[in-house]
């Protein structure tokens, strides 16, 4: 038997961005785990075909496509996943968004844009899904990145959304935890990905080639995202404030916010020192 499948079983789980990459990953774990899965992504087909090819695996998935930047569309979906199994136990928060370039150049429209996928959205969809799991004392998960614990260069809005994830989940901790709402922030680093194309940012070439890779040059090793997908059931089982991959990375970001002249001068020494 799978580690937690008497757990999950039957158990619903709601997953963002659950098309592809990490957020399909998370949503295969959650199905071979036991539970029901309710995949919300822009592209019609991609979600369609994404839950498709888990219920031929025997689990019973539900593909909507919703922008979740759009209320009405949140609603629907919110609608869509009561309608089919009648409860909800699990938000996973995926869906999102990185960036590349300098951040004072910017613009405040670039900030905002990300903003609004990265973290309004993410309330949104949280407040939508707090009423009913709170009803089963189930969990929200939120996908942040080790980019909300410390900034980088090169990466643009990105930090400033993370770390307003980070806080939005410590809030939901205080304020629901004691009504049994299990609230997790995870916090990846560099995670492989299918598609190993570098990320494209089109009028910035004076930025090394390095900012085009996953972790924006960060000198660390990719993470299968099946890894942090098991580490995420796991957590929620334990019901842990935080999550974070790799588990080393907790040493460096304590030492950051002891000493933040030291903190820069490692995250300067893991992008490529003094390099432009």
């Amino acid at each position: 038997m799978l580690f937690g499948m008497s757990y999950w079983k039957d158990k619903v789980v709601l997953v963002t961005g659950g098309s592809r990459g990490l957020g399909r990953v998370i949503a295969e774990e959650f199905a071979a785990a036991g539970a029901k899965l309710a995949l919300i992504a822009l592209e019609p087909e991609t979600v369609e075909r994404t839950a498709e090819e888990i219920r031929a695996r025997g689990a019973d998935a539900l593909g909507v496509s919703a922008d979740i930047t759009k209320p009405e569309d949140v609603e629907r979906a919110m609608a869509q996943t009561l309608e089919r199994f009648g409860r909800l136990d699990v938000l996973v928060n995926n869906a999102g968004r990185s960036d590349r370039g300098n951040a004072f150049e910017t613009p405040p429209e670039k900030f905002r844009e990300h903003m609004e996928l990265n973290f309004i959205a993410l309330v949104r969809c949280t407040q939508a899904a707090l009423p009913h799991l709170l009803k089963r004392q189930g969990h929200v998960v939120n996908i942040g990145s080790l980019a909300a614990k410390s900034a980088a260069r090169w990466v643009g809005a990105y930090p400033a959304t993370k770390f307003a994830v980070a806080a939005f989940t410590q809030q939901l901790r205080l304020e629901l935890g004691p009504q049994g709402l299990h609230a997790m922030l995870v916090c990846p680093g560099p995670i492989r990905r299918q598609d190993p194309r570098p990320y494209e940012f089109e009028g910035l070439e004076e930025l090394p080639a390095r900012a085009g890779r996953p972790g924006a040059g960060i000198k660390a090793k990719a993470m299968p995202p099946q890894k942090v997908a098991r580490a995420i059931l796991r957590g929620c089982r334990r019901r842990l404030p935080e999550l974070m991959l790799p588990r080393r990375a907790r040493w460096y970001l304590t030492l950051m916010q002891l000493c933040p002249r030291l903190g820069d001068w490692i995250v300067l020494k893991k992008t490529g020192g003094n390099e432009k």
